[in-house]
């Protein structure tokens, strides 16, 4: 070889520019190697032909029917966007809930989804909040007001996290988790799994107690995700996946690109979730326990189920965007039904089901939406005060910040009948027991106050 070839010499050859770069060059250099023998060398980094999207979308079952007009949009919009999604590279199967509702642009996973995917871990199908469940503490002949007290006092709702000194002990195992693995274990990551601890963040998530149907016990159920930590690893996880999509998959729409789950960046994300997974499911169980502890009461039983969460069956991934596990083998750690929830007003389902070709394992995970926040708050008319006690009479609803958020009140979801009515005629899960409602506790509109909204607000005053 008359001179040392370079970087150019690669990318005329039409490589893309990459770390391997300077070792494949050295090693191109040191061995003197040219024409049939360097590019013999150089061959096991050629990166495969871009996939292709389906050129039809693959098949899946509709486990929703609209109603009236207002679901017959709803399910519209479902339905078009799940068939765009359906064309990406990965996909072999999917289905969608009775709950189901759109969650973003045409071709975005929708809330009571299921895709599934062949070696394939895709972050925007699981979304930010990684993990987000229900638990449920059987806590016997318990008074139901004791422990909504309990639970108000001892839970945190809103965002940010607990001040240093009322901080839950974080467990040294999750500690030592998260500093193995290379997606959680920066400093920020670490710090808000150790303050987020115990919170329940904003939005649907709640608090719940009730009495059980069948034996009159009482209940408490919480719903909530990763908060923080689940949200640094979902984008974390966005930026890896967008790096293989561009290689792999560049008419994949950003939202639906993929980990493949045969690389290193695979096995360690994977492994990531399930550490995020035991963080969320450590978070339910701190803030029940404190409820035991408060009170000095026995738990009776305890049970748990993720309802957005990618479960994976040999090879194949399953993305469940608002979509509750039936079939065991989704769940490792699988210790009895499966809980929904449908609104405060109603009971929160305990249910058990068969896998089954169009239900794919799953069942839907509440009530979902017809229509946005801001267009559902368009439509009450009333006072706050005067809609939230005609929508909560004889319950015990309480919002941490004080301040009432009507997007939150039964009137915002679909109609739970409706929603059970599907489930039966679709074959998405049998009820066993019910959570009749004593009260339950949201973040509330909490922004409301916020401080930036209150300066805002103050600099809009002073430039009348």
């Amino acid at each position: 070889m008359s001179t040392k070839i370079n970087g150019q010499t690669l990318i005329n050859l039409g490589f893309r520019q990459g770390k391997w770069f300077k070792e494949a060059l050295d090693h191109i250099n040191t061995n003197r190697l040219e024409n049939e023998e360097m590019l013999a060398y150089l061959e096991q980094f050629k990166l495969p032909e871009p996939l292709e999207l389906h050129a039809q979308p693959i098949e899946f079952a509709i486990n929703i029917k609209a109603e009236n007009e207002l679901e017959a949009d709803n399910v519209k919009a479902v339905i078009n966007s799940m068939q765009t999604l359906m064309k990406t590279p990965t996909m072999v199967a999917g289905a969608i809930m009775p709950d189901a509702c759109p969650a973003g642009p045409d071709g975005t996973i929708p809330v009571g989804g299921v895709a599934v995917a062949k070696n394939a871990i895709h972050p925007g199908m699981h979304s930010a909040d990684i993990c987000c469940s229900v638990m449920l503490t059987d806590f016997g002949k318990a008074n139901p007001k004791d422990i909504l007290d309990a639970a108000h006092a001892n839970t945190h709702f809103g965002p940010g996290g607990r001040e240093r000194d009322a901080q839950f002990r974080f467990p040294m195992e999750l500690l030592e988790a998260f500093e193995s693995n290379w997606f959680l274990n920066d400093k920020r990551t670490i710090q808000l799994a150790r303050a987020h601890l115990g919170t329940q963040g904003d939005g649907n998530h709640f608090l719940f107690v009730g009495k059980s149907k069948q034996t009159g016990n009482t209940m408490l159920v919480t719903h909530h995700g990763s908060r923080g930590a689940g949200a640094a690893l979902y984008k974390k996880g966005m930026h890896v996946a967008e790096k293989f999509r561009r290689d792999l998959s560049p008419k994949t729409l950003k939202q639906n690109a993929w980990i493949p789950f045969d690389t290193e960046e695979g096995q360690a994300y994977w492994e990531a979730l399930q550490i995020i997974r035991d963080w969320t499911k450590t978070n339910h169980e701190v803030i029940h326990n404190s409820v035991s502890e408060t009170l000095g009461i026995a738990i009776e039983n305890r049970f748990w189920n993720e309802h957005n969460f990618v479960f994976k069956d040999d090879d194949l991934f399953y993305h469940a965007k608002g979509a509750t596990p039936l079939d065991a083998k989704f769940m490792p750690d699988i210790t009895g039904p499966r809980l929904i929830p449908l609104n405060m007003s109603e009971p929160v389902l305990i249910v058990e089901g068969a896998t089954t070709a169009t239900n794919l394992g799953f069942a839907p995970h509440g009530a979902g939406r017809n229509v946005s926040r801001t267009q559902h708050r368009r439509t009450k008319t009333g006072t706050t005060m005067q809609i939230f006690k005609e929508e909560t009479q004889g319950l015990d609803v309480r919002f941490f910040s004080n301040e009432i958020d009507i997007t939150e009140l039964p009137s915002a979801y679909k109609n739970a009948q409706t929603v059970r009515n599907q489930m039966d005629e679709f074959g998405l899960g049998t009820v066993i027991d019910e959570v009749m409602p004593y009260g339950c506790i949201m973040a509330g509109d909490w922004e409301k106050n916020a401080p930036w909204r209150q300066k805002r607000e103050n600099k809009r005053r002073h430039t009348r």
